[in-house]
């Protein structure tokens, strides 16, 4: 009788086991007929099943169904991006299950390449198959100018691919641009892990993130120093260190370094304004005001070139008219004539440098103040006018309270 009872419980066990099997194998046949939801379903069942659930196979047939789903799923739901994650999630379970053995069956099955041009029924539907078809949907997103979803496409395919640069970069810079600076700084420092990649662009973004929204100029600093060692000639670093090295009060670096930046770029206005400001900074006015000069001379149309070499005359001026009104009633008989019509000169050449700034920037109205000042103490009446109307149609009739 004990025998029969045994018996009877073997045939049950084997019945329950067989019959899961049978749910597998109906799964296998659905998704191979494109029954994609009957498969899901079936396939979730049997992982729900003790006798199936720790088969790496059933995990395998579980991802392969997913990605099926997600490779004509709408790129431009949220919804399929979770599918592709979630499938992602399903090959790794199945890869952690065979010891990420890629040589195994299973293995060998999860990695199988999806060439180009193969037939529907012969797709492996594997985590290559899944890699592309993120990758596709990313291109198509950011074509449509859907930079959130493209972000997350490229996300997901470098996270399926971490080594793979193209989708790091895309997704670094998507990150970026979107204003999710931890999630770009994860991505570019990724690429800087990655042997024989040109990694001067990952800096840039790096440098730009620690330098402004991490609010960080040391760390951007040591980035800066890092990249520069890939290529100590390339100019924007050069043009990122000076700035951070004015930014961490290191002026005597920062006057080596735009040295020897310009020896490599001497007609770089940015550069020559830097070295003229640290010049000015030191004390040395009449350097400062070469190099102001020398880059209005590179470009008559930069700007902030002819504001500081306009801004330079003006202070000699401003100098000249303190130690007038400081001399003594016998000295100012002697010397308050010569000393301001030297003033008036320095007014006279910073006229030419406003300007054109004014003529760059019409609605300057801290340079068309400067101008309006200017004409009416050397007493150019027509043109002060010339430029208290515009203030007024800029600021209205009371400018000049404000």
């Amino acid at each position: 009788m004990k025998k029969l009872i045994l018996s009877l419980a073997l045939v049950g066990f084997v019945t329950v086991s067989f019959a899961q099997k049978k749910v597998v194998k109906s799964a296998e046949r659905n998704f191979k007929k494109g029954e994609l939801t009957t498969a899901l379903t079936e396939v979730e069942s049997a992982l729900q099943d003790p006798e199936t659930k720790d088969d790496p196979e059933t995990h395998l047939l579980k991802g392969k169904i997913q990605t099926k789903i997600y490779d004509s799923a709408d790129e431009t739901e949220m919804s399929t991006v979770e599918l592709g994650k979630d499938a992602y999630s399903v090959f790794q379970k199945t890869m952690e299950m065979v010891g990420n053995d890629k040589e195994s069956k299973v293995g060998k099955e999860v990695f199988e390449d999806d060439l180009a041009g193969m037939p529907e029924n012969l797709r492996p539907y594997s985590m290559e198959t899944l890699k592309n078809s993120t990758f596709q949907k990313a291109i198509a997103t950011y074509e449509a100018d859907n930079l959130e979803m493209a972000y997350e496409y490229f996300g997901l395919a470098s996270e399926i691919s971490p080594t793979d640069t193209t989708m790091n970069f895309n997704a670094g810079y998507l990150a970026f641009q979107l204003d999710k600076t931890d999630e770009a700084k994860v991505y570019l420092n990724r690429l800087l892990e990655i042997e024989d990649y040109d990694k001067l662009n990952a800096y840039y973004f790096l440098i730009q993130i620690a330098s402004g929204a991490d609010k960080d100029p040391e760390e951007a600093y040591r980035l800066v120093t890092e990249a520069r060692k890939i290529d100590p000639n390339d100019k924007t670093l050069a043009e990122f260190e000076i700035q951070l090295l004015l930014q961490l009060d290191k002026l005597d670096e920062a006057m080596k370094s735009v040295v020897a930046a310009l020896e490599n770029d001497p007609e770089n206005t940015g550069l020559l304004l830097r070295y003229g400001y640290l010049l000015e900074q030191s004390g040395d006015m009449e350097g400062a005001l070469a190099q102001y000069e020398k880059s209005v001379q590179v470009d008559p149309d930069f700007y902030e070139g002819n504001n500081y070499a306009g801004a330079i005359y003006i202070e000699k001026a401003r100098v000249i008219l303190n130690e007038v009104g400081s001399l003594s009633d016998e000295e100012w008989e002697k010397r308050a004539d010569s000393m301001n019509k030297e003033a008036e000169e320095y007014y006279v050449k910073a006229i030419p440098y406003f300007t054109k700034a004014v003529e760059i920037k019409p609605e300057a109205t801290n340079i068309l103040e400067i101008l309006f000042q200017i004409h009416t103490k050397l007493e150019n009446e027509q043109e002060a006018e010339k430029y208290n109307q515009k203030l007024i149609e800029l600021l209205g009739e009371n400018w000049m309270e404000g």
